[in-house]
């Protein structure tokens, strides 16, 4: 029986080529380059000041970078940047909403921005509300909303188009533990389905259960990534985490007025 030679690897849903961002005398994110395949969930690890917001605010239009180029699909972001977020939703970090619109107000404001037809508009709402636990504050005002809830209604504005990819930047931050399953819930449906997910998030026991893949970055540079067993070489992912960006001791001395007498 005669073989087939492998086809050519996909492309990836999201390219980042050699990206740079300056702040002065700072470099926040230093030639970093990435490829995210599709239907994978990546969670994007780092320290404090790490450059993840950075980066992924470079991905995804916000934050135009100083060097290099983020690929959609194969749409440049930047060059050609309809096309490229026509394929995407974001969950951005520190971004205001326009939370003087009630919670279905804002969903609808999304849809239609996405040149979405009204009556699919509502339909979708209405499932993202109910499915998100947001079904009784739909006529509230999001400035009225809870951390929680804020975010909870970004994931919703994220998703009402359907998009290929899905960046999220601290998805869970501010959220409960119920609320908290039921978007893992969406995002495996969402990956099950062909979509593909990159998310960042200082939670270590939150990727490895959610996430295949894992970046890791410290510094504005790429230190890992690859699928998790890749990254965690046989270690537990936070002690593989600790080893590659470095820890600092802590001088405990110093506080033994902590300390019970």
């Amino acid at each position: 029986m005669s073989q087939h030679a492998p086809g050519p690897a996909a492309a990836p849903v999201l390219a980042l080529r050699e990206l740079t961002k300056r702040f002065g005398a700072t470099i926040a994110v230093d030639r970093l380059s990435l490829d995210v395949p599709a239907g994978s969930m990546v969670g994007l690890l780092g320290p404090n000041g790490a450059g993840k917001t950075t980066t992924l605010s470079m991905a995804t239009g916000l934050l135009r970078p100083d060097g290099g180029t983020a690929l959609v699909e194969g749409f440049d972001v930047w060059a050609d940047p309809p096309a490229a977020k026509a394929r995407m939703g974001v969950l951005p970090d520190g971004v205001r909403m326009f939370d003087r619109l009630t919670g279905a107000e804002l969903l609808r404001y999304h849809g239609l921005l996405r040149a979405m037809p009204e009556p699919e508009v509502e339909r979708r709402s209405g499932e993202l509300l109910a499915a998100l636990g947001l079904a009784s504050a739909a006529s509230t005002l999001v400035i009225d909303y809870s951390a929680g809830m804020r975010k909870k209604i970004g994931l919703a504005c994220a998703l009402i188009h359907a998009p290929r990819l899905l960046v999220l930047d601290e998805p869970f931050e501010a959220v409960d533990p119920v609320s908290g399953e039921t978007i893992r819930e969406i995002l495996r449906g969402f990956v099950a389905s062909g979509g593909t997910v990159v998310l960042s998030s200082h939670v270590m026991e939150l990727v490895e259960s959610i996430c295949d893949r894992v970046a890791i970055i410290a510094a504005g540079r790429l230190l890992a990534s690859g699928t998790l067993d890749e990254v965690r070489q046989g270690q537990p992912l936070q002690r593989r985490f600790l080893d590659l960006v470095g820890t600092q001791s802590l001088a405990t001395e110093s506080l033994s007025w902590l300390r019970s007498s």
